[in-house]
């Protein structure tokens, strides 16, 4: 699972502009954001770096928090 959604949410940055930087599709960039599909770890650094994050902001932990 991942983040995408939320953090271009928090940065007010709209889908179709990450697809055009990513050079990827608006229909492929929201399949990552709506979690139907998972970016490959390259795709997510770059998306990270695009959008000035560190990649562990895009990630949701698979840990349990007691």
């Amino acid at each position: 699972m991942n983040r995408i959604k939320e953090v271009l949410e928090e940065k007010e940055i709209k889908q179709i502009w990450l697809a055009e930087q990513l050079g990827k599709s608006y229909n492929m960039v929201h399949s990552y954001a709506q979690n139907k599909r998972q970016p490959s770890l390259e795709d997510l650094y770059k998306i990270a770096e695009i959008l000035n994050v560190d990649i562990s902001e895009l990630l949701v932990s698979n840990t349990n928090k007691k």
